[in-house]
């Protein structure tokens, strides 16, 4: 939770309970100084919130930079696996080209604002079995990247399913 940003709540995570997931961080934008916040709730209903100040500004409205690599098309999953440091917890992360528009930015040729499309959510498996899933918002950055711990089960392949806000899957 952003407390100044248009839209406060950044993103939702959901864990699975067999994932084992420890840890989770992604880039979000934050328009002015403001409180970000972290909430957790827990199996038994119970929430934890942690606080931070944050000094930046200008994340939301600030306009998309230019894409280098024009040619990979919108949507396009990367995912990596970081190497083991331990065998009961591995770590890995899921790239996803993406402009994440807010709505708040303006094409700086004609002065008109580009319509809000952004990654609405995101469901990762390893094998079959449900790891995550992300329910974001207009505060993740562009090109955003999640990346989490999660406890192996063997499973030779990871998928990962997502969505924009004007109604475009990916896969």
């Amino acid at each position: 939770v952003i407390d100044a940003n248009p839209s406060a709540v950044a993103a939702v995570f959901t864990l699975a309970p067999q994932a084992g997931i420890d840890s989770i961080s992604t880039r979000v934008r934050v328009d002015d100084y403001t409180n970000v916040h972290a909430v957790a709730e827990l199996s038994d209903g119970k929430l934890y919130v942690a606080a931070r100040y944050v000094k930046a500004a200008g994340g939301c409205s600030a306009p998309a930079l230019k894409q280098t690599a024009d040619a990979i098309p919108i949507g396009t999953l990367r995912f990596r696996e970081f190497p083991a440091s331990d065998s009961a917890q591995r770590e890995a992360q899921v790239m996803v080209r993406h402009p994440n528009y807010s709505g708040m930015q303006m094409d700086q040729l004609t002065r008109l604002y580009i319509p809000a499309d952004f990654v609405e959510n995101l469901k990762i498996w390893q094998g079959d079995q449900l790891l995550l899933t992300v329910d974001g918002g207009i505060s993740i950055s562009e090109n955003p990247a999640f990346r989490f711990s999660f406890k192996p089960t063997g499973a030779k392949t990871f998928s990962v399913v997502g969505g924009e806000s004007n109604s475009t899957h990916f896969n």
